[in-house]
């Protein structure tokens, strides 16, 4: 069966949010769609986001490093989400292993947000429904687009090559290959969802500094005596310049 799926590598991960706002952009004007914003611009803002990136320190002082999380639907293979749902709404297509909820069914009783351990599912306050990432679904199979860009949006977007899509039970898949030669791994396996999406962990870069980038070499244009200077004799730059 095929498992559509991220694969995201934290270790390159900038946090630029060029997923998260190609992701809002074609999503809010497509079938999943509107994403809604409801006051912006005041001290309290709500909206509704696919996908979202999380930014936090870890480690102790001097040694810390700035990690950026991006988070939506991990397509879990046994969602908790969809047999909580009293109305059908939440289902997981056989086909693709994509999770989605139909919004005709949905009656925005939250039910599927607190059976998610991840914090996935947002609740559209103008729609009243659940909303979630759908991989772009009405993107990776439109026929209309060439093959290269039948990808999710926010793989398409970022900048580093950080997203990675593909079929997770394809071994030969380039998602499959980076989990496995890259130490992949799936978010709070105790759970015992199985999310379908995967992540790279930062690894450590050894940086080479050689003795000399040590010693500071100052300007020479800069060392007093060494900055050349015009003769009284020359003209001044009034004498030479029409302004």
């Amino acid at each position: 069966m095929t498992q559509l799926a991220l694969v995201i590598d934290l270790n390159v991960c900038v946090g630029c949010h060029a997923c998260v706002t190609s992701c809002k952009e074609w999503n809010t004007s497509g079938v999943a769609g509107t994403m809604s914003d409801l006051r912006p611009y005041d001290a309290d803002p709500t909206g509704t986001f696919f996908n979202r990136v999380q930014t936090f320190e870890v480690g102790e002082y001097p040694n810390t490093q700035t990690v950026h999380f991006p988070k939506s639907c991990l397509h879990c293979e046994d969602p908790p989400c969809v047999p909580v749902c009293p109305t059908g709404a939440s289902y997981k297509r056989a086909e693709d292993g994509i999770v989605l909820v139909d919004y005709d069914k949905c009656i925005g009783c939250k039910y599927c947000s607190w059976a998610c351990p991840y914090g996935a599912r947002e609740l559209d306050e103008k729609q009243r429904v659940m909303k979630k990432c759908t991989l772009c679904v009405d993107r990776i199979y439109d026929m209309g687009l060439p093959p290269s860009e039948r990808r999710p949006a926010c793989v398409m977007a970022c900048p580093t090559s950080a997203r990675l899509f593909g079929d997770v039970h394809d071994p030969e898949s380039e998602v499959s290959k980076a989990i496995r030669d890259r130490a992949g791994y799936a978010l709070m396996p105790e759970w015992g969802t199985h999310p379908a999406n995967h992540y790279l962990p930062r690894r450590r870069t050894e940086m080479k500094i050689e003795a000399e980038e040590l010693t500071r070499v100052d300007n020479p244009l800069k060392v007093d005596g060494k900055l050349p200077k015009p003769a009284r004799k020359d003209p001044a730059l009034d004498d030479v310049t029409s302004w």
